[in-house]
């Protein structure tokens, strides 16, 4: 890169980042480089439409990644339902079976809960008059 003929740091950037913005957007879009030299006799025109390139340039990665996030998140409430039907699935499971378990089976259940899980409530079932004992 040859930036002798710019005389400030702003010159130079603008320049870099034109250069670089152009072989990004091309090397992403499969397209050839556009080389745009500036120089010294560069106008302010010529300047503003640099500007409006980074911008559409800017506009463009924009558009893309925000296309990319709805995918995703269509993807992620895809898995979300899924997994809301599981859980569903499961709690009517679990449910099911305790109120199928005996007390003895639920009770045997709970003592082997470790003691860090808290205990699942067992469902309030009168005791038959004359219990065993266990």
């Amino acid at each position: 890169m040859n930036t002798e003929m710019y005389q400030t740091p702003m010159e130079v950037a603008v320049y870099q980042l034109h250069n670089f913005s152009i072989s990004f957007f091309s090397s992403l879009l499969g397209g050839d480089v556009v080389s745009v030299k500036l120089d010294n006799s560069a106008s302010g025109a010529s300047v503003v439409a640099l500007d409006n390139k980074i911008e559409q340039a800017m506009d463009l990665v924009k558009n893309h990644l925000m296309y990319a996030v709805r995918e995703e998140v269509e993807i992620l409430k895809e898995q979300i339902r899924e997994l809301v039907e599981k859980n569903s699935q499961l709690e009517r499971e679990n449910t099911l079976l305790k109120t199928l378990a005996s007390p003895e089976q639920l009770e045997k259940f709970q003592s082997q809960l470790s003691p860090e899980e808290p205990a699942p409530e067992a469902p309030e079932t009168p005791e038959a008059p004359g219990g065993s004992a266990v």
